[in-house]
């Protein structure tokens, strides 16, 4: 089974159909992460759909200031959703410093919360990958997905050391840097995604497809030097053991028995 570790079906409007087809054709477990509470309940709308779909609920960096001063209406989201997604800082795309405070109120109040229901995460941490480092550790949290890392190198050694997990995305079709880091990961901290549909349009000007986790699994091959079947199982076996013993890996299972 094909895994996407983080997308936004919800994004994919008047497209959402050709998407859910896609995946299902083609069995790709699809975490679809959300950027707000709205986000969240198109996503868990889309879900009902498919049994390929698991909806998560996150708060973006990019969104923070909507939420910074209703953090307790959070809650239920928070404590419904399997994963807490997307989630994090981005002092790259966000230039407006006054900002990043809002950021970071919203993502430790984020932080509090997963580490006190042990729940996964996943993190943006483009431009603020130090500080975004820094505050995972001092949340103690236990398991870190790190989504679509481009950062410096030091960091990232540091956060393999803890034992953070990376998605590799559809930049590694088209950056050095991208492969470089695909190259060096441990392969039991690697995983796979698209963020589509935007990713693969802010590189190219076409919006991503679910079937694109088929290039980006036969790229991670190429620049591994291994098989794309080795590739798929790793990756499957590394969801289902950062995903412990949480009840939507039953799912998982199920479908790629």
């Amino acid at each position: 089974m094909l895994i996407d570790t983080h997308c936004h079906l919800d994004r994919y409007k008047e497209n959402l159909s050709y998407a859910l087809k896609q995946i299902k054709q083609h069995r790709i477990f699809t975490i679809s992460n959300s950027m707000g509470i709205l986000s969240y309940k198109q996503n868990v709308k889309i879900a009902t759909t498919s049994d390929f779909v698991l909806p998560i609920f996150g708060i973006h960096p990019w969104n923070a200031s909507e939420y910074v001063d209703c953090l307790k209406d959070l809650d239920q989201a928070i404590s419904e959703s399997s994963i807490i997604g997307e989630i994090g800082l981005d002092y790259y795309f966000i230039n407006e410093t006054s900002l990043y405070d809002d950021q970071r109120e919203v993502f430790e109040y984020l932080l509090k919360a997963a580490s006190s229901q042990k729940k996964i995460i996943i993190v943006h941490t483009k431009g603020a990958e130090n500080e975004s480092f820094q505050l995972l550790r001092q949340h103690n949290i236990e398991r870190v997905i790190i989504h679509w890392y481009s950062g410096p190198w030091h960091i990232l050694e540091a956060m393999v050391e803890h034992g953070f997990y990376f998605t590799i995305g559809v930049e590694v079709l088209f950056s050095q840097h991208i492969q470089n880091i695909a190259r060096y990961l441990p392969s039991e901290l690697m995983l796979t995604e698209t963020d589509n549909p935007g990713g693969y349009e802010s590189i190219t000007g076409t919006v991503g497809t679910p079937l694109l986790i088929k290039n980006v699994i036969e790229k991670l091959a190429e620049i591994r030097g291994t098989s794309v079947q080795i590739i798929m199982t790793t990756v499957q076996n590394n969801l289902i053991r950062v995903g412990g013993n949480d009840l939507w890996l039953t799912r998982v299972r199920a479908l790629s028995g």
